[in-house]
């Protein structure tokens, strides 16, 4: 499966899912899906700049790998959406964001078996 079924099948899990995206070793979004209907709050620009910052902190949490494990997931809640990451492998990372108040768990749970998919490749 490429980046691109991913990003379809992941929009395709629960229509809570607004956005799905692969962000590279670089932070630069090289896949992106919309859910269809769904309202966009950011602009091109401002949504690279906030893959970005989402690929800067999923590097910082590096640092302390070594003591407590690789991170296997982040969410960070904000008024509008709620944005999530996991890790694909040790360069690209997946990024998604939901409509606010959503059962992340639930999603992330669900997310989690298509990504193993893609490491395993």
């Amino acid at each position: 499966m490429g980046y691109d079924e991913l990003c379809k099948n992941i929009l395709e899990l629960d229509s809570k899912i607004r956005f799905a995206g692969v962000v590279n070793s670089q932070g630069i979004l090289i896949n992106d899906m919309n859910q269809e209907g769904v309202e966009q709050y950011l602009s091109k620009d401002e949504l690279n700049m906030s893959v970005h910052y989402s690929k800067l902190a999923w590097e910082k949490s590096k640092n302390l790998s070594y003591r407590i494990g690789n991170e296997t997931a982040s969410v960070v809640e904000f008024d509008k959406v709620t944005l999530i990451s996991l890790p694909l492998n040790n360069s690209n990372l997946f990024v998604a964001s939901l409509e606010p108040k959503e059962d992340y768990f639930k999603i992330i749970f669900k997310m989690k078996p298509l990504i193993q998919n893609i490491i395993k490749e």
